[in-house]
C-alpha cells in the first residue's frame, strides 16, 4: 500500500509540504507507504478543452509534468492532494495542473485514480480553506473516489511552517486522517483477498441540457 502526497504550492518545504509532512509520519506509522510529489515552479499550462485527449488518450501539451505524472500515480492506492490557498480558493498551478491531469485519467483506457480513496488538504494564514476544500473535492467526486475525511476539515493555518506546527488542532486533525486513509485502504485490501469484487461499470452517458 502506497499513497501520494501531492505538494501543489510552488514552495517545496514551506506550510503545505508541513501538512504532508505530517501525514506521511502518521501514515508510516500506520504500516503504509508514502511519497511526496512537488508540482515545482514551472510553467503549466491549462485545460485548452480542446479534446484531442479523448483520441489519443493523453493531453496534447508536452511542456509540463501532468502526462508523466497520470502514469506515475497509476502506481498508488490511495492521493492526498494538498495545496495552498490564493484569493480564497486553490492555486492556479494545482488548478490547472488536476484539471488537465483528471480530465487524461477520464479519457484514457488506463485509469490512475478510479474507485482509490483521496482526500485534500488546505493550508492558508487566515481564510479560503473551505472554499479550496469543495473545489479540490469535486476531482474526486466526478472520479469516483471514495473521500477520506479527518474529525474536522483537512486545514492548517500558518505564515510559516514553524507556525503551521503550532496549530495543534490542525496538525492533529491530519493524524485522523492520515489513519483513516490507512484503514480504508487496508480494509479494502482484505476485501479483495475476500473476493469483493470492484462496482460494475456501464459505458458512460452524455446528456446535454439544451434540447430542440
Amino acid at each position: 500500500m502506497k499513497v501520494l502526497l501531492f505538494n501543489g504550492s510552488p514552495h517545496k518545504n514551506g506550510c503545505t509540504f508541513t501538512a504532508l509532512e505530517e501525514i506521511a509520519k502518521t501514515l508510516k506509522e500506520e504500516g503504509v507507504d508514502s511519497e511526496i510529489y512537488q508540482i515545482g515552479t514551472g510553467p503549466i499550462t491549462p485545460c485548452r478543452g480542446c479534446g484531442a485527449c479523448a483520441k489519443i488518450g493523453r493531453c496534447v501539451v508536452n511542456s509540463d509534468d501532468v502526462n508523466n505524472f497520470v502514469e506515475y500515480a497509476k502506481g498508488f492506492d490511495g492521493f492526498i492532494f494538498g495545496s495552498p490557498v490564493h484569493y480564497a480558493s486553490a492555486c492556479g498551478g494545482i488548478a490547472a495542473f488536476l484539471d488537465r491531469a483528471f480530465f487524461v485519467n477520464f479519457t484514457g483506457d488506463k485509469k490512475a485514480f478510479e474507485h482509490k480513496p483521496a482526500a485534500a488538504v488546505a493550508s492558508a494564514r487566515r481564510s479560503g480553506t473551505t472554499a479550496t476544500l469543495d473545489q479540490l473535492n469535486k476531482y474526486f467526486g466526478i472520479t469516483q473516489m471514495p473521500i477520506i475525511s479527518g474529525r474536522y476539515w483537512n486545514m492548517v493555518h500558518g505564515h510559516t511552517p514553524d507556525e503551521v506546527r503550532q496549530d495543534l488542532e490542525g496538525m492533529q486533525n491530519l493524524r485522523f486522517l492520515a489513519r483513516n486513509m490507512a484503514w480504508h485502504l487496508k480494509c479494502r485490501e482484505a476485501a479483495e483477498k475476500a473476493g469483493v469484487g470492484m462496482p460494475k461499470q456501464e459505458e458512460v452517458v452524455f446528456t446535454n441540457f439544451i434540447r430542440q
